[in-house]
């Protein structure tokens, strides 16, 4: 006794319905006015032809051509028609599939970045708060710390002293290390890797710094939406004299081989959204801008392992999409 089979949901389709060959009418409406005209020229052949002369010989193959030659004429250009039609709704159905392809790759891409975006996002904010609390913890205990008074000694008006204000945490906190700066500006690779997290833990910390990391973190964060990802980029590393060169002020050519990437649907993705959405444009031109002042602060004391280092970074790879779409290697 065989087993019952699963209902189909009806609202749901099936996962290939948009590959399945569409079924095609035995007999369509090029064949039954084929069919008509032949009729009607045999009927006309013969009543003009056939009847009137009694044809022997060549004149009787002279007039088969002529009554059956219009009739094979007109299936041939019925069989090329309809060949044309199979032809049209095979490539919409082509079409078609193409497109439920890349909409499902989109929404893939799209849901595999909401799964990973909110576990790296949200580290980043509680790497931001703790950095607040701990700035504001020592700029409170700095302003509060003064001299003990003695009970016995007077206190005059002329004798009181000013407190002074609390030194700002970053002027406490030890300048970062380029090895720690360089790896802040790759971000974390996993959301396991605890020397990724402390390196843009240290990176927070400093003004400057923080300011680029958060602008690099939101055009990241905006390009994932286009399904463009730094790791999935390869460009040609450019050699550190042209990043020496951007650093003191070299503009255009001399300095086209930052543009690097040569990906040209990234290229598309990125030049059209930077068209369309104005808040991704303030947000890219703000990040080169906070790009092209830390660089000039970095190159003095850079060595060139650091500079090729600085270019590997996702930081980097971003400036160099950016910055080949608004035209700053031109």
């Amino acid at each position: 006794m065989s087993e019952p089979k699963p209902e189909q949901d009806p609202e749901r389709p099936t996962p290939l319905g948009i590959y399945d060959k569409p079924s095609q009418p035995s007999v369509t409406a090029i064949e039954i006015v084929a069919i008509a005209l032949s009729v009607v020229w045999l009927i006309v052949s013969v009543v003009f032809l056939v009847l009137p002369d009694n044809v022997d010989g060549g004149g009787f193959v002279v007039t088969l051509l002529a009554v059956f030659m219009p009739v094979a004429m007109i299936w041939v250009a019925a069989t090329a028609m309809r060949a044309s039609r199979v032809m049209r709704e095979e490539s919409a159905r082509l079409q078609t599939a193409i497109d439920a392809i890349r909409q499902a790759y989109v929404i893939q891409q799209q849901r595999s970045a909401s799964f990973q975006e909110p576990g790296v996002s949200k580290k980043l904010d509680e790497i931001a708060e703790a950095a607040k609390k701990t700035e504001s913890a020592l700029a409170t205990f700095s302003s509060k710390r003064t001299e003990p008074v003695r009970d016995d000694a007077p206190i005059e008006a002329g004798d009181q002293t000013s407190l002074e204000l609390g030194t700002p945490a970053e002027d406490i906190a030890p300048p970062l290390t380029t090895d720690i700066f360089i790896r802040a500006l790759n971000f974390p690779e996993t959301q396991d890797d605890a020397e990724g997290f402390d390196a843009l833990r240290l990176a927070l910390q400093d003004r400057k710094v923080a300011q680029l990391v958060q602008a690099s973190q939101d055009v990241l964060t905006l390009l994932s939406q286009e399904g463009i990802y730094m790791d999935d980029l390869r460009p040609d590393m450019a050699r550190p004299e042209i990043w020496r060169q951007f650093a003191q002020g070299a503009r255009g050519r001399a300095v086209a081989a930052l543009g690097g990437i040569r990906d040209r649907s990234s290229l598309a993705l990125t030049a059209a959204r930077m068209k369309q959405d104005p808040i991704f444009r303030d947000a890219a031109h703000h990040f080169l801008r906070r790009f092209d002042h830390m660089i000039v602060e970095f190159e003095p004391d850079a060595s060139d392992a650091d500079l090729t280092a600085l270019g590997d970074t996702r930081t980097a790879r971003a400036f160099m999409l950016l910055g080949r779409v608004a035209g700053t290697f031109d």
